[in-house]
């Protein structure tokens, strides 16, 4: 039997207008339970959340909404519904909750929305995991506020994204929802997508707060056994960058437990840090079933009422999908004295501000829905194209790539082979519709186009003769197609091995939601596929598709490395297209990778920001060396890094600027990300032995040059000192740019001067840069 702490001194109720406060002033008890739950219209459908037919209901909408609802849980992303028709029931249905509910309050509508919006017929954009390897917050920006602004047009409220879990283990299997491995990387990333979709009047969702990704051994919901300085130096800060920086008005907890403590039941983080010390006004809402999970899975609570309790008192305001916890049992422990009910009061004074906000309180839904609607617009796919070019990593080439262009023999005969070759599936995440949902409707066409990379190349390749055999699918142990794809690579002039995942949910497909695996290595038989089709000695591409980065050193190093490796994280609707544009030439591949390239499943957990012994050294026999490191990507061009320079010292927490030249060295023009890493040489505590500073795309010409200014606020190289307090501590700062994390093409070094800085919420997160003509400019040190 587990005891609900006391509450001696509730927190003050928050700061509402005076007619939420007039509202809130009407409602009964069930009235304002009410407003704390969501209704799941199509919940007894197709599995897409964990334990969701556990927890399904046999409730009707119309006794559902007796007292009013607070959210209406994915009303075009349960199932394949023409988007009009159900506009048109959403608009009706608002309507009734307007005019026969006592209070006439409308529903809040709530849809995923991490790879475009999770719906029938809507674009399909590249996976998080390619956001971070596009290392181009602004193009984000730019999707995020097209996903939103088709999601506003449907009247949708709210959506449930963007992931900012830091990648701590490639063995789990929602790393494709994942931004990436670098917290820089993932906040500045993710904030630029909470900037487009708010932009566009749709609340922006945070989740999953906090350390899901570093479940042990990478098993979804296990124990998280991340210490208080991982937490608050790693995990921590692209949460406080998209809520300070990006103004996200919407949080959603973490399943997973943190040294025995459930997130959904920490008050530490959901109140003292959230609220009182990042001064977050929005609304935490919980991830499906996760309340009821403190019950049924934690153990944590004797019963839903107490869940409910522990709930709330934590700061969770909202509970999704339905109110398993929070409707009749959390009403019968307030009535028998059992939960205070101004902790009810708290979370619906915040859940009637966030409608206000959204103007869902002044709408009266009398106007017509719209009778024409376009989810995939030439708009949509503009962007679409553009991320998934920029995203595309190219991780090898001896000279084979690209197969067209100046001064190339365009090939005559290409062999394409692979079980991601010629599917639409292969080129989206777990969180995209067609993997999600329509996988269980067979029946029902994808409702938009998506050419797979085999018609992609034989739309960019007109004159080549392109021919295609599949070899074997993405699991399973059948060989039998090996014969008719080395066959097809013996009478071509280069082979394309198009291999991969398969994303899905719950032991559907090889990576994605409950898809954790043991082991890194491809799934299925492909490793036999690709060694088959090199066996020929025809020239032989890997292009790998996957949501996670795999063990694959077999085909990019030694002498039996293939003639080229690329690499894609699900690129979406377009990614067939920006797959063929590489591979011939018409697109010069930008991409970098956003997570190590790992060596094996036993050295993983890895990141590249490990400190000294966390990486190889001669105290052991065991070889963490990824394959290739974060940040590494190759060009069809080559580029020159020199000429870093910074000030000799600055005060900590005050600003300081640095500048390196970048020249396109090649024959052909392309885009170089440049990288800023820093080393805090000696610290009171250890410290990483690389950290990404800043970063920048920077365009240029065959033999252009371009000066790239960072101006980089010391809390950048913040950490948590041996009392958890956060400082920028005096000391020398190694500074470098290279290719990658592992390489320092051009160094310098700062000094940063005492005193200890304490960092607080008003120091500056973000670097700014700007692209400058390559002259020499001078340097001058801003303090603050």
């Amino acid at each position: 039997m587990t005891v609900v702490p006391a509450v001696p001194d509730l927190p003050e109720l928050p700061e509402v207008s005076e007619r939420v406060r007039a509202l809130h002033a009407r409602m009964t008890l069930d009235e304002k339970l009410a407003q704390l739950v969501g209704f799941w219209v199509d919940q007894g459908g197709e599995v897409v959340a964990p334990m969701q037919g556990e927890m399904a209901s046999s409730v009707r909408l119309e006794d559902a909404t007796a007292h009013g609802i607070g959210h209406l849980t994915r009303v075009y992303g349960t199932r394949p519904v023409d988007p009009v028709e159900r506009a048109a029931w959403l608009w009706r249905e608002q309507r009734r909750l307007r005019t026969e509910t006592r209070l006439g309050i409308p529903a809040l509508v709530h849809e995923e929305c991490l790879t475009g919006l999770a719906a029938w017929q809507a674009a399909t954009f590249p996976t998080p995991l390619a956001w971070g390897a596009a290392f181009d917050p602004e193009l984000v920006a730019e999707m995020g506020a097209l996903i939103g602004t088709s999601m506003r047009e449907l009247g949708v409220h709210q959506g449930l994204a963007p992931v900012l879990d830091v990648i701590r283990d490639p063995r789990w299997g929602r790393v494709d929802e994942c931004i990436g491995e670098d917290p820089y990387l993932v906040g500045t990333v993710g904030t630029a997508y909470v900037q487009g979709l708010q932009s566009a009047g749709v609340h922006a969702t945070l989740k999953h707060f906090v350390g899901y990704s570093a479940s042990r051994a990478g098993r979804n919901h296990a124990p998280v056994g991340a210490g208080p300085r991982e937490l608050a130096d790693v995990l921590l800060p692209p949460f406080e960058m998209a809520v300070l920086d990006g103004g996200a008005r919407s949080v959603m907890n973490a399943y997973t437990e943190v040294d025995g403590v459930p997130m959904a039941s920490d008050p530490t983080y959901l109140t003292a840090l959230l609220r009182e010390r990042w001064g977050f006004d929005g609304v935490v809402v919980a991830d499906y079933f996760s309340v009821a999970f403190l019950h049924v899975m934690h153990a944590v609570a004797a019963d839903l009422g107490e869940a409910a309790a522990l709930a709330l008192t934590a700061g969770v305001d909202i509970e999704l999908p339905s109110g398993d916890a929070f409707l009749a049992p959390l009403a019968e422990r307030v009535r028998a004295g059992l939960a205070d009910e101004a902790l009810v009061d708290r979370a619906v004074l915040r859940a009637l501000a966030q409608k206000e906000e959204l103007g869902l309180l002044d709408e009266t839904f009398e106007d017509e829905p719209p009778s024409v609607i376009d989810l995939d617009s030439p708009q949509h796919r503009d962007v679409a194209r553009r991320l998934a070019e920029e995203s595309v990593v190219l991780l090898t080439n001896d000279g084979t790539l690209p197969l067209t262009g100046p001064g190339r023999s365009t090939p005559t005969r290409v062999a394409v082979v692979g079980p991601n070759a010629d599917r639409a599936e292969a080129l989206m995440g777990c969180y995209s519709f067609a993997n999600h949902v329509l996988v269980h409707h067979p029946e029902v066409p994808m409702g938009f186009a998506i050419p797979s990379v085999l018609e992609a190349l034989r739309t960019e390749l007109p004159g080549t003769e392109v021919r295609y055999a599949e070899g074997c699918t993405v699991e399973g142990d059948d060989r039998s197609g090996f014969a008719e794809a080395v066959a097809l690579a013996v009478e071509s002039d280069v082979a394309v091995v198009v291999v991969g995942d398969q994303a899905g949910l719950f032991g559907r497909g090889t990576v994605g939601e409950g898809n954790d695996t043991e082991t890194l290595d491809l799934p299925g038989v492909q490793r036999e596929l690709v060694d088959a089709v090199r066996a020929t000695g025809t020239p032989v591409v890997v292009v790998v598709v996957t949501g996670r980065p795999y063990a694959i050193g077999w085909v990019v190093e030694g002498p039996a490395a293939s003639a080229a490796v690329v690499q894609a994280f699900f690129p979406g609707e377009e990614g067939g297209a920006a797959l063929a544009g590489v591979l011939s030439g018409r697109v010069n591949p930008s991409g970098r990778l956003p997570v190590t390239m790992p060596r094996s499943a036993g050295a993983q957990p890895y990141s590249y920001l490990h400190p000294i012994l966390g990486g190889p050294s001669e105290v052991t026999h065991a070889d963490s060396t990824p394959v290739l490191p974060f940040g590494h990507g190759l060009s069809y061009t080559s580029f020159a890094r020199s000429d870093l320079v910074t000030d000799p010292e600055v005060a900590a927490g005050g600003t300081f600027t640095v500048q390196v030249q970048v020249r396109n060295t090649g024959e052909r023009a392309g885009t170089d990300v440049v990288q800023l890493y820093a080393r805090d040489v000696h610290a009171s505590v250890t410290r990483p032995v690389a950290q990404l500073l800043g970063y920048r795309r920077v365009p240029l010409e065959p033999g252009d040059s371009a000066v790239v200014r960072f101006r980089v606020p010391t809390a950048r190289l913040a950490f948590s000192d041996r009392s958890m307090v956060r400082i920028v501590e005096p000391g020398a700062i190694e500074l470098w740019v290279g290719p990658s994390c592992a390489e320092q093409e051009t160094t310098t070094r700062i000094a940063i001067a005492g005193p200890v800085h304490v960092v607080t919420t008003a120091d500056e997160r973000l670097v700014a840069s700007e692209i400058l003509p390559a002259v020499p400019v001078s340097i001058s040190t801003s303090e603050g």
